[in-house]
């Protein structure tokens, strides 16, 4: 465990412990394959998407069929499903013979819609829309930054609906539920504020893309009314974060918080004391890997 610079942290039932690190051989060998597909040198030849109306709304879509449980990808703002985490994992799935499905919310990658008129409901309506028409069977929701607070939203949603049997897993990754009201409003200025007040939205660099971050007065608004970290979030099902302890963008301590919020489930808590937000070196897609094969495990 010294040699390696992260950290498990479990979280509940004593049966659930952190996914073993001591194993060289195996551990060098996913790592070589997660180095190859970071470098291009392995990969599934991309295919056109599907397209998924929502709405109006054209929704692109990847899906392949394949055993359970399946793995639903849930991207982060401003991302597409075409990521190198969201790639590695497909891939992964492809060769262990799991269903894989991914989409780009409005707004996003191959998906049409505007951008700017984005909020948490309308892309959580789209994964809703998405998982229902094109899954079967139990399913294990990947949640990447802000697709690990629609993730929660779905876990809400489907227990709602009756459907909370389909769910066999969660895997979030740097999960930032409740971003605008936690992370981002704290620390808007008071001409960012100014601008949101009279033209209902303002931008800001982004280090992950050549155009700025937009956040618009609706999405504010929007997040209010899809806040997780009120109460209890009963998931009924296991759940692994993934977390870099030097992430600029949703700080550990973020993640900490959500753990308090699953207290009825089985949890376990990964800090990776050297990564950042997007978690995309080859070693942290090995980690994401055996995080999904872990909950596939358990699964049963």
């Amino acid at each position: 465990m010294v040699r390696n610079p992260s950290l498990s942290i479990a979280y509940k039932r004593p049966q659930i412990t952190p996914l073993r690190l001591d194993r060289p051989l195996w551990l060098a060998c996913i790592t070589a394959f997660a180095l190859r597909v970071t470098q291009g040198d392995i990969g599934m030849a991309e295919v056109a998407p599907q397209y998924l109306d929502v709405d109006g709304r054209p929704i692109a879509v990847r899906h392949r069929d394949g055993a359970e449980p399946g793995f639903v990808w849930l991207g982060g703002y401003r991302s597409d499903m075409k990521g190198t985490k969201v790639v590695a994992l497909d891939e992964w799935a492809a060769r262990s013979g799991h269903a894989f499905t991914r989409h780009d919310y409005s707004g996003h990658g191959e998906s049409g819609g505007e951008f700017a008129e984005g909020t948490i409901s309308r892309w959580l309506a789209e994964s809703l829309a998405v998982f229902r028409h094109f899954t079967r069977g139990r399913q294990i929701l990947v949640g990447s930054s802000m697709g690990g607070w629609i993730a929660l939203r779905m876990v809400q949603e489907l227990h709602a609906a009756g459907e909370g049997d389909r769910l066999a897993g969660l895997l979030l990754i740097a999960p930032a539920p409740d971003f605008t009201s936690e992370l981002v409003e704290p620390k808007l200025t008071k001409k960012q504020r100014r601008e949101l007040a009279e033209k209902g939205w303002f931008g800001e660099p982004s280090q992950y893309s050549d155009d700025p971050y937009v956040y618009t007065r609706a999405l504010f608004e929007d997040g209010e009314n899809n806040r997780v970290l009120t109460g209890l979030i009963d998931t009924h099902c296991p759940v692994h974060i993934l977390q870099g302890m030097q992430d600029p963008d949703v700080p550990y301590s973020h993640a900490l918080r959500l753990v308090e919020h699953l207290p009825a489930d089985d949890v376990m808590l990964s800090l990776i004391r050297d990564g950042d937000h997007r978690l995309s070196r080859p070693q942290d897609i090995a980690m994401l890997i055996r995080a999904a094969e872990g909950l596939v495990q358990l699964a049963g």
